[in-house]
């Protein structure tokens, strides 16, 4: 394939997403595996699902964009059968029992090692504020931190965020109401983390010192945090560069199903994680 569009549809929020270092990072890895071929990527940002259709729809009709490439896959997803109904080569950013070529991260992992990492400091009781329930990834680290966390004998309590900065303090609320009271916090993402370590702080209690806090989705705003915030690494730019590489699989003909494996996980353990408190 010499040249073309690769269509990427964000759903939510321009707002939002402009503060999300995780797609930003994608993107520029999508970036570099694509460019040698003249290929870029066409950010579409839209506010619901049947806007994202009919962007779909659209590209289609008008030869927009040679292939697109669809994230945050949730249960029962209408899009990848859509998108092939209208003959768009798609690369998928998650699992899904389709015939397509799919980039697979490890979700489970990342939440055994944010256990087995809090656990090995002495925590007792675990919180975790998710991205919303509906994510087939946000399933898949519910189910395994839940797993991980009775193999250690560890109490774990989930509520439910949308990755915004408000979602976190409300999450981070919720869970300092709850009895008994973690004491060690997991974020699904950076934003969330970030504003709950903001409120704690704003509110004198330390951390680690009485709450430690561990984020997903490391990024410059957990290394500039006050204290530097904890956090599963996954290197992000990998990870697009495993997309980019997978559509360009697809467009040179293979269109049949491929599961690509995503980078590794490991912690950073910075300054907002520590032993329990007594």
């Amino acid at each position: 394939m010499a040249g073309g569009l690769i269509g990427l549809v964000l759903t939510g929020s321009a707002a939002r997403v402009g503060v999300e270092p995780f797609f930003m990072e994608l993107i520029a890895g999508m970036e570099e595996a694509l460019a040698p071929t003249g290929s870029t990527v066409l950010l579409l940002v839209v506010p619901d699902l049947p806007a994202e259709l009919a962007t779909y729809a659209r590209w289609a009709q008008d030869h927009t964009v040679a292939a697109v490439v669809l994230v945050n896959l949730v249960h029962d997803d209408v899009r990848p059968s859509r998108v092939a109904a209208l003959g768009l080569p798609a690369v998928l950013a998650g699992r899904h029992p389709g015939a397509f070529h799919k980039v697979i991260t490890d979700d489970a992992g990342a939440m055994a090692t944010a256990i087995a990492t809090l656990g090995g400091l002495g925590h007792r009781v675990v919180g975790r504020v998710s991205g919303p329930a509906d994510l087939v990834h946000t399933a898949v680290r519910t189910a395994a931190i839940r797993s991980a966390a009775a193999e250690r004998g560890i109490r774990v309590r989930i509520v439910e965020g949308d990755y915004s900065a408000e979602a976190g303090v409300r999450g981070l609320r919720d869970l300092l109401g709850a009895e008994p009271t973690p004491t060690a916090i997991v974020f699904d993402n950076d934003v969330m983390a970030v504003a709950a370590e903001q409120e704690l702080i704003r509110a004198g209690i330390p951390v680690p010192g009485r709450i430690s806090l561990l984020a997903c989705d490391d990024s410059p705003l957990c290394e500039l945090a006050v204290p530097p915030l904890s956090a599963l690494s996954t290197d992000v730019h990998e990870h697009g560069l495993t997309l980019g590489h997978a559509v360009l699989t697809r467009l040179a003909g293979d269109a049949g199903a491929g599961e690509h494996p995503g980078p590794r996980i490991s912690v950073r353990e910075r300054a907002s994680t520590g032993p329990a408190p007594s």
